[in-house]
């Protein structure tokens, strides 16, 4: 019985290992592509590094200036046109306009979609319009690399460039303060509603959250000809063929890895009670 037990702890033990590995990480460059979304087929594709974008495209953000997205707001109005509440401080954040990076594959035309996809195959898609032509209220979309500032309050990123800005690179807009009261740099939930297609507004439950669009480990983009065909529910595999690229992670990895924590605390536990 105590051999049982030994091995099945070491099995446990090296499984929890293996599957903490898949973790996804601060990214430091991004691969950007264009699909024919008929067909599938990889029209255009380069890799950037962060290095490589600030030097040779244009920048956005300061380091000083922050800007926010907006979580669910649970009382009265759920849209908040005032700007009142659950603001998200991403952060003193400079980066990229993504359209910029679609532009080094051969752009995007009206009905195309532009995916974002993470590390751990999150991602989200947006139309032709809110990428190249944005209106004020919603800024660029922008794929951030350097964080001047953390937050007081809230989600701390870190400081610097990846990996010490560890949410890195990620999504944030850079709203204008149009429709701030208070003179911030919002993306809230009413000015999702006025910017964005319905069909891609951002619901955390039965709540409006434009804090979901702010995707980090961002290692793809992708230019989908047509629009996105794909299951909006499921992760993106990662279209990187090289061995080591892929850090998708399953969504069941972290309940193995407490599965199997815990597995190993209760055999220890009844054998000591022998």
């Amino acid at each position: 019985m105590k051999v049982i037990y030994r091995m099945l702890v070491v099995t446990l033990l090296v499984l929890s290992l293996c599957m903490t590995g898949t973790l996804a990480a601060p990214t430091t460059e991004v691969t950007v592509v264009k699909i024919n979304s008929e067909t599938d087929e990889i029209m255009s594709r380069t890799t950037v590094t962060y290095q490589w974008m600030e030097e040779n495209l244009p920048v956005h953000g300061d380091g000083i200036t922050r800007y926010y997205h907006q979580g669910p707001v649970f009382d009265g109005d759920k849209w908040d046109p005032e700007e009142t509440t659950n603001f998200k401080d991403k952060g003193s954040v400079k980066g990229t306009d993504i359209r910029d990076l679609c532009d080094l594959v051969g752009g995007a035309a009206p009905g195309d979609e532009i995916m974002v996809r993470a590390q751990d195959g999150y991602h989200v898609e947006f139309p032709y319009e809110n990428v190249y032509h944005p209106e004020p209220r919603q800024g660029p979309i922008v794929l951030t690399w350097y964080n001047g500032a953390d937050p007081d309050v809230g989600e701390r990123q870190g400081t610097g460039y990846p990996p010490d800005f560890y949410s890195g690179m990620r999504i944030v807009f850079f709203a204008d303060t149009s429709t701030n009261t208070d003179g911030l740099h919002v993306y809230g939930n009413d000015d999702m509603k006025k910017t964005m297609p319905q069909s891609v507004h951002h619901f955390y439950d039965l709540y409006p959250s434009t804090n979901g669009f702010t995707v980090k480990w961002v290692d793809e983009i992708r230019v989908y000809s047509g629009g996105y065909k794909g299951e909006q529910g499921l992760l993106a595999k990662s279209l990187q063929s090289e061995p080591g690229h892929d850090a998708q992670q399953s969504p069941m990895s972290s309940l193995i890895v407490f599965i199997a924590i815990t597995g190993c605390s209760i055999l220890y536990t009844r054998r000591g009670m022998r």
